[in-house]
């Protein structure tokens, strides 16, 4: 077998999310071919998505066991993303193999024990589209989280992901769900020493270690019934990615009525929030935001508005960043031409 070449990472990182669709098929080809165009240098790679479904055959027994590489037919074989992985590296595109935690109803059903529970007859709490959680307590949950990127890096990515590191965002959680492994815990404590496991276990190997997180918890002072609180986590990883997405924002957040017509505005006082509860925090994580290239409620971001996002960032020293576009659709006038 060749040995594996790694992109190494760069001091400026700009990226496009690639969901697991995407990379199935020729898509992934095509947004390869806007980084080899523009200044995008990276790509993040749903290597689990948030139904528990793997992007390729998997050698990890527990996805194995549950068919997570199989579960809807479709999957990539190892050849191919080798290919992939070999373009990227030809072309210095830097790949991250991003990966759900706690969101994977697969897991949760095939493993009723991993499940959160409900506190009136101990069956799986469902969230409001009906499907279980992973409960956050269980380390089993995270070693699997961890034994995927060990293989993810060991394929070829340069850099693993995990995103949905939370409790679910649901106010009914709380008053009715149980966690018999809490041990008088409080969410953001348990979220910390999960992260913390993750970067103990994954840093022998020289694997980066990287958290999507809410774009308000640089804002919210409290863990938002999530777990996510700065303060519990920004020391936790190598790399924190903030999903500040101007239409997440609640309507009156920094005064504005509404602040997905305000991109430059909202951003600019997110990252202020960011910078100020880094500051004085040993160890902190480098922050990557998350900006959105898609529309959600009034107006239709265009060019534009994904522009505006982006000077927000420049102005308060965020170089890197990561576009969102659920359906890895992107606004090619939105970036500038490769340097």
């Amino acid at each position: 077998m060749r040995p594996i070449v790694r992109v190494p990472r760069p001091d400026t990182l700009r990226g496009l999310y690639v969901n697991r669709w995407a990379a199935l098929g020729r898509k992934l080809t095509d947004l390869i071919g806007v980084a080899k165009r523009t200044e995008i240098n990276a790509l993040v790679i749903d290597v689990k998505d948030d139904r528990g479904f793997l992007l390729y055959r998997s050698d990890v027994p527990l996805a194995r066991e549950i068919g997570a590489d199989t579960a809807d037919g479709h999957v990539l074989s190892r050849s191919r993303l080798r290919v992939i992985l070999d373009t990227m590296v030809a072309h210095d595109i830097y790949p991250i193999a991003r990966i759900v935690v706690a969101k994977d109803p697969l897991l949760a059903q095939k493993r009723l024990a991993l499940a959160i529970k409900r506190k009136s007859d101990l069956k799986p709490w469902l969230d409001k589209n009906g499907n279980p959680w992973l409960d956050p307590h269980q380390r089993a949950v995270w070693q699997y989280a961890a034994d995927l990127a060990l293989e993810a890096y060991d394929i070829g990515f340069s850099e693993v992901q995990f995103d949905y590191v939370r409790f679910p965002d649901e106010k009914r959680l709380i008053t009715e769900t149980v966690y018999p492994l809490a041990e008088g815990r409080t969410r953001a404590q348990v979220i910390r020493e999960q992260l913390g496991f993750l970067r103990r276990t994954l840093k022998p190997h020289g694997i980066p270690v990287t958290a999507d997180v809410f774009g308000l918890t640089a804002t919210d002072t409290s863990d938002m019934g999530i777990g996510q609180k700065w303060e519990m986590f920004v020391d936790q990883v190598d790399v924190v990615l903030p999903m500040v997405y101007p239409s997440h924002f609640a309507r009156g957040t920094y005064k504005y009525r509404n602040p997905n017509a305000h991109p430059y505005a909202t951003i600019d006082r997110v990252l202020k929030d960011v910078i100020a509860r880094t500051d004085s925090i040993p160890n902190a994580a480098r922050i990557i935001p998350w900006y959105q290239d898609f529309t959600l409620g009034s107006p239709h971001y265009y060019a534009a508005q994904i522009r505006a996002q982006k000077k927000a960032g420049y102005d308060n020293g965020f170089q890197s960043w990561i576009l969102w576009n659920p359906k890895s659709n992107y606004t090619i006038a939105a970036l500038e031409p490769r340097p």
